[in-house]
């Protein structure tokens, strides 16, 4: 089967899918496999909140919207455990049908590198698009196809140079675009252009994690690692603009944060100014360049209401 379809099933599949599976994924304990902004605590909700409030802009009030996160492994999501100023929040588990509408802030955190990708690989002149296959009990990466339907390749490539090809991921971001919502789109993620991906990764960019180990080793245990692929802003950007958000704007988290939530930033640095309190350790976390402040970015667009 070509790669996307078995990155599909690893991960979705309703009896054996990594994300199906009633277990702990999202953690710092032993037995989950990576962590997030979301393991921070409520001050990660209570910054998204603050800036969700000034992108929305004056005259706008949160308490006329409804938030929507997609794609929670909590139930409660990221604003759980804290009195939110939103209408109402509204959790969306990965896989469950997409039903938003009226005025929302539209929300995700490592949604959309959690979607399913082809695979490409640039060999004697021409791409290759690759695929797994079941050989006695292991599975092996195969050429699957000469490359079709993707005519955003680039005709030249260094000779075994890999594309990892996140379409699924704008697929996802059009049908949440097609629900008759307006207000905010906001998405934390992390991805990097096209021109990065088809010049400087050329190892591609899928990765899985076990246990708090990254590896390249893809298809080991299918069902009980996470499979990731940086997603592509640009193609994301597109599918807003084509449906007529504003101009989508690209920051890393550091910096959203920072520009849009500073009132939250400063009044805790000035409450535990003292010491390092868990909530300070916490937003140190989130905005440290060598944490996830330059690791994640945040996509964000405007949808007026039509």
């Amino acid at each position: 089967m070509p790669f996307d379809r078995f990155m599909a099933l690893a991960l979705y599949d309703e009896h054996v899918g990594y994300y199906r599976q009633a277990r702990e994924r999202v953690g710092r304990d032993a037995n989950t496999d990576f962590y997030t902004a979301t393991t921070t605590g409520p001050i990660f909700g209570e910054l998204i909140e603050a800036a969700a409030a000034k992108l929305l802009g004056e005259g706008t009030q949160l308490s006329d919207h409804l938030f929507v996160e997609i794609g929670t492994e909590n139930p409660g999501g990221i604003q759980a455990g804290r009195q939110s100023a939103f209408k109402a929040v509204r959790t969306l588990p990965l896989g469950r049908a997409l039903e938003i509408e009226g005025p929302c802030v539209v929300f995700s955190n490592e949604l959309f590198d959690a979607q399913p990708c082809r695979r490409f690989v640039h060999r004697d002149g021409t791409w290759l698009e690759l695929g797994v296959q079941l050989v006695g009990e292991a599975l092996q990466e195969i050429v699957w196809a000469p490359a079709e339907r993707a005519p955003y390749l680039p005709a030249r490539a260094p000779e075994g140079y890999c594309v990892d090809a996140p379409e699924a991921a704008v697929e996802l971001l059009r049908t949440i675009l097609s629900q008759p919502w307006h207000g905010l789109f906001l998405a934390c993620d992390y991805g990097k252009s096209w021109a990065e991906m088809i010049n400087s990764v050329p190892a591609g960019t899928v990765r899985a994690y076990h246990r708090h180990q990254q590896t390249t080793d893809l298809l080991a245990r299918p069902g009980e690692q996470d499979l990731t692929c940086h997603v592509c802003w640009d193609w994301l950007q597109t599918a807003l603009l084509e449906a007529g958000c504003s101009t989508p704007n690209l920051e890393s988290q550091e910096a959203f944060l920072v520009r849009h939530a500073a009132g939250v930033l400063a009044a805790t640095v000035h409450r535990e100014s003292a010491g390092l309190s868990p909530r300070k350790q916490a937003l140190l976390q989130l905005i440290h360049p060598a944490h996830m402040g330059q690791k994640f970015q945040v996509l964000h667009a405007r949808r007026p209401a039509r």
